[in-house]
Protein backbone atom coordinates (compact mmCIF):
# COMPACT_ATOMS: atom_id res chain seq x y z
CA UNK A 1 0.00 0.00 0.00
CA UNK A 2 1.03 3.20 -0.70
CA UNK A 3 1.08 6.51 1.59
CA UNK A 4 -1.51 9.01 0.21
CA UNK A 5 -0.50 12.67 -0.22
CA UNK A 6 -2.19 13.65 2.49
CA UNK A 7 -0.35 15.72 5.54
CA UNK A 8 -1.61 13.50 8.17
CA UNK A 9 0.31 10.15 6.50
CA UNK A 10 -2.96 8.14 6.24
CA UNK A 11 -2.24 5.03 4.54
CA UNK A 12 -4.82 4.17 1.64
CA UNK A 13 -4.04 2.10 -1.54
CA UNK A 14 -3.91 3.87 -4.61
CA UNK A 15 -1.15 5.10 -6.80
CA UNK A 16 1.80 6.88 -5.72
CA UNK A 17 2.40 10.54 -7.08
CA UNK A 18 4.82 9.51 -10.07
CA UNK A 19 2.36 6.97 -11.03
CA UNK A 20 0.11 9.34 -11.46
CA UNK A 21 2.03 12.05 -13.11
CA UNK A 22 3.14 9.06 -15.95
CA UNK A 23 -0.77 8.68 -16.58
CA UNK A 24 -1.23 12.05 -16.45
CA UNK A 25 1.22 12.60 -18.93
CA UNK A 26 -0.14 9.97 -21.14
CA UNK A 27 -3.08 11.96 -21.48
CA UNK A 28 -1.48 14.61 -23.12
CA UNK A 29 -1.14 15.43 -26.82
CA UNK A 30 2.15 16.19 -27.80
CA UNK A 31 3.56 18.12 -31.12
CA UNK A 32 6.70 17.94 -32.77
CA UNK A 33 9.47 15.53 -32.46
CA UNK A 34 11.25 15.17 -29.35
CA UNK A 35 8.37 16.96 -27.35
CA UNK A 36 7.44 13.86 -25.30
CA UNK A 37 10.86 12.74 -24.50
CA UNK A 38 11.80 16.35 -23.25
CA UNK A 39 9.00 16.45 -21.30
CA UNK A 40 9.66 13.29 -19.28
CA UNK A 41 13.04 14.49 -18.68
CA UNK A 42 11.58 17.89 -17.40
CA UNK A 43 8.71 16.91 -15.95
CA UNK A 44 9.67 13.26 -14.29
CA UNK A 45 13.08 13.69 -13.87
CA UNK A 46 13.32 10.16 -15.87
CA UNK A 47 14.80 9.06 -18.83
CA UNK A 48 12.53 8.06 -21.34
CA UNK A 49 13.70 4.45 -21.41
CA UNK A 50 13.37 4.25 -17.73
CA UNK A 51 9.52 5.70 -18.10
CA UNK A 52 8.80 3.40 -20.43
CA UNK A 53 9.74 1.06 -18.21
CA UNK A 54 7.26 2.57 -15.38
CA UNK A 55 4.61 2.95 -18.04
CA UNK A 56 4.57 -0.93 -19.27
CA UNK A 57 4.50 -2.07 -15.40
CA UNK A 58 1.89 0.42 -14.56
CA UNK A 59 -0.12 -0.69 -17.39
CA UNK A 60 -0.81 -4.23 -15.78
CA UNK A 61 -1.30 -2.64 -12.22
CA UNK A 62 -5.45 -2.95 -11.22
CA UNK A 63 -4.78 0.63 -9.18
CA UNK A 64 -3.54 2.27 -12.38
CA UNK A 65 -7.42 0.85 -13.91
CA UNK A 66 -8.89 2.39 -11.30
CA UNK A 67 -7.79 5.18 -11.65
CA UNK A 68 -7.65 6.06 -15.31
CA UNK A 69 -9.31 3.48 -17.01
CA UNK A 70 -9.88 5.35 -20.58
CA UNK A 71 -5.97 5.77 -20.97
CA UNK A 72 -4.78 2.57 -19.61
CA UNK A 73 -7.20 0.98 -22.01
CA UNK A 74 -6.08 2.82 -24.60
CA UNK A 75 -2.50 2.26 -23.58
CA UNK A 76 -2.99 -1.67 -23.22
CA UNK A 77 -4.74 -1.48 -27.00
CA UNK A 78 -1.59 0.19 -28.47
CA UNK A 79 1.19 -2.48 -26.55
CA UNK A 80 -1.36 -5.23 -28.13
CA UNK A 81 -1.40 -4.27 -31.61
CA UNK A 82 2.54 -3.85 -31.24
CA UNK A 83 2.98 -6.89 -30.32
CA UNK A 84 0.69 -8.74 -32.47
CA UNK A 85 2.89 -7.01 -35.10
CA UNK A 86 6.09 -8.64 -34.13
Amino acid sequence: MDVSDEPDGVREPGLAGRERDILALERRGFTGPGAKERAIREELGLSPVRYYQLLNALLDDTRALAHDPVTVNRLRRVRDARRSER
